[in-house]
């Protein structure tokens, strides 16, 4: 029981931290103007942001990366959630967390961006989007005729 109540306070401490980094950088990113440009230093980081509408997504890269190599992935993702969902909002994202994910992750792995095809990356995402249905509508099936 012990082992139990340390890796849920490890893991309660672990969120807390990503939820401090997250108002920390949310802070910054907020408050710079729109004539700034999408890139600032945080702790020997270097963070690359941009802007879609309401939606801010951010990376944090190594000094030594290539911000518009991340600006690129920042966009392609957006583009390819946009042919997912239609002209992604915050609402889009909070419903569909899972796939949105998956989505990042067929995209960049480890830091590595896998796949600069953006056709790829959608079919890689509408394959899997199609076994989770078919396996979703055989398990109803399976509870039906049992």
């Amino acid at each position: 029981m012990g082992g139990m109540l340390e890796a849920t306070f490890s893991f309660l401490k672990l969120c807390i931290r990503d939820l401090l980094v997250i108002r920390e950088i949310s802070g910054l990113i907020l408050h710079r103007d729109d004539k700034l440009c999408n890139l600032l230093e945080w702790r020997g980081l270097k963070v690359v942001y941009r802007r879609y509408e309401g939606l801010f997504f951010c990376m944090c890269i190594d000094p030594d990366d290539n911000e518009l190599e991340t600006l690129e992935v920042i966009h392609q993702y957006v583009e390819i959630l946009d042919l997912c969902f239609g002209n992604v909002c915050e609402v889009d994202i909070i419903y569909n967390f899972y796939e949105a994910y998956y989505i990042l992750d067929e995209l960049v792995i480890a830091g590595e961006v896998q796949e600069s095809n953006r056709m790829t990356n959608l079919w890689r995402v509408l394959a899997q989007a199609a076994k989770e249905e078919a396996s979703s509508i055989s398990n109803i099936i399976s509870q039906a005729t049992k």
